[in-house]
């Protein structure tokens, strides 16, 4: 069957998983093993099997080791080193058996090294191991960084990330760009409404956001109280604009009434956009800053607006 780089949804919750292999014979193996069980895509070179990785943020890797021109160790090194995809469990596929072959894998990061050739009972085996371990970190993972009412990724969450967005860890050459927000008037509405109400707003606001974020490798956050938090790798300062513009636009068609506000007679949000270069010369708390200040800007000059900056 010929093979290509091949993008898929995760459907039915049957789990995703990336097979980089040069070889078509193994991947024809590999596929006809694992797909009735299995969400499948593929990659034939290293280069793109991480811009697949980084697209789909598949649940596992089954990597070769032996590639033209970037190898499976520098691939597995490479997603080891992005934020986005450093918590993908990759198993090595390779004719490599001597156990200083094995090292320098779980060296790499691999979280499992499997001699070809390949045993279907044995892969097949690992691999449901490695999906079972996976979903129960994650699930752990998902309730130490999910805010409990909003179900959005928490203000513990949001930290971790940008920290490592801005450091330069995803060793991307991309822009970083930050939206901070918050509902106009939200005192107000809570005041004229009660906090039940202000609650449920804060629900509707938050799924409004995450649905105008659709990037796997973006993240939706509650920063606290009535803000909200976006981090968007690999966007420039237009394109987040875009987004934050795409955001107050989903925000006003909830049409939830707010009485008490001067901007509009509805739920409005106010934004502030700030894009760096990740290169870690500007600090979390330096990007932030400067998101909040153009979030306050777009405030002064009336509300359910957007006010931002690039910086050089």
């Amino acid at each position: 069957m010929p093979y290509r780089k091949l993008i898929m949804a995760n459907s039915d919750n049957r789990g995703s998983i990336l097979i980089v292999d040069d070889e078509t014979i193994n991947l024809d193996i590999l596929s006809e093993a694992l797909d009735d069980d299995y969400d499948l895509m593929y990659a034939t070179n290293g280069r793109d099997a991480i811009e697949a990785a980084q697209e789909a943020l598949p649940d596992l890797i089954l990597l070769d080791v032996m590639m033209p021109e970037m190898d499976g160790y520098q691939v597995c090194s490479l997603l080891k080193a992005d934020a986005a995809t450093a918590d993908i469990p990759v198993i090595f596929l390779t004719g490599l058996s001597s156990s200083s072959d094995e090292l320098k894998g779980l060296e790499v990061g691999a979280a499992d090294y499997i001699a070809k050739p390949i045993s279907v009972p044995i892969v097949r085996l690992r691999i449901s191991n490695h999906m079972r371990l996976k979903k129960a970190l994650t699930k752990l993972e998902m309730l130490s960084a999910t805010d409990g009412l909003t179900e959005m990724a928490n203000r513990r969450h949001l930290d971790e990330r940008l920290e490592r967005e801005c450091n330069g860890s995803r060793k991307s050459v991309g822009k970083l760009s930050i939206i901070l927000l918050d509902i106009d008037h939200f005192k107000d509405f809570n005041d004229t409404y009660g906090h039940q109400e202000g609650d449920e707003c804060l629900v509707k606001v938050g799924r409004a956001i995450s649905e105008s974020v659709k990037r796997a490798k973006d993240l939706a956050a509650r920063y606290g109280g009535e803000e909200f938090c976006c981090v968007l790798p690999d966007t420039t300062y237009e394109d987040a604009t875009r987004i934050a513009n795409r955001i107050r636009e989903n925000v006003i068609a909830l049409d939830i009434p707010n009485t008490g506000s001067s901007a509009e007679p509805i739920v409005t949000v106010s934004l502030g956009v700030v894009t760096i270069m990740p290169n870690g010369s500007v600090t979390p708390a330096q990007v932030i800053k400067m998101a909040d200040d153009n979030l306050y800007a777009a405030k002064r000059a009336g509300r359910n607006r957007i006010v931002g900056e690039e910086m050089a």
